[in-house]
């Protein structure tokens, strides 16, 4: 997924913690990886813009020098880590691919005087078990990609190297659930 063009992202009609994503993409030009964090996971809880905010944040991070990356992006997927359980990661109740959770079935209206009411739901649009699944499945299986990427920096950088051997080793866990889920999904 990481080497796959990035889609086009309706970052207006994607959800966060505290609201629409449309602050989304001026965060990550601006590397406010708190504020981010805050955004795609909140008391262990993933939203729609987590896979999608992975994604671009992986991207760039494949490409940054160790020394430039802060302990503040590391935290970021630390704490998306900490909220995948294994109940989470079963292929088998989610939708067949990220691109399928920016169908308009899962988007939020553009019209954003509406949300109230659609949070009032039972199932607000996008948090249908599937999709809700989804994006933590797809953040998985976006952090397990980039675990070469966490590596290199490990070993290049220091002051991110015990919370990046946190992370590497949760990844690893969260692995292991993986394959005794495909093994046995019962």
């Amino acid at each position: 997924m990481l080497n796959e063009q990035s889609p086009n992202i309706p970052w207006r009609q994607l959800t966060t913690a505290y609201g629409r994503g449309t602050a989304i993409p001026q965060l990550i030009e601006q590397e406010q990886y708190q504020q981010l964090a805050g955004l795609i996971e909140h008391q262990g809880t993933l939203w729609q813009v987590t896979p999608w905010t992975l994604l671009l944040l992986l991207k760039q991070l494949a490409s940054k020098n160790a020394k430039d990356v802060t302990l503040q992006e590391i935290e970021l997927y630390l704490a998306v880590a900490y909220a995948i359980t294994k109940d989470s990661i079963d292929r088998v109740q989610t939708v067949p691919t990220m691109q399928e959770l920016l169908d308009i079935q899962y988007l939020w209206s553009e019209n954003e005087e509406e949300d109230e009411l659609e949070w009032e739901e039972d199932t607000p649009k996008g948090y249908e078990q599937r999709a809700f699944l989804g994006y933590y499945y797809f953040s998985h299986l976006l952090l397990q990609e980039a675990i070469p990427i966490f590596m290199a920096i490990t070993t290049d950088h220091k002051e991110t190297a015990d919370s990046l051997t946190e992370l590497l080793a949760l990844l690893s866990q969260r692995s292991r659930w993986e394959t005794r889920f495909e093994l046995n999904p019962e």
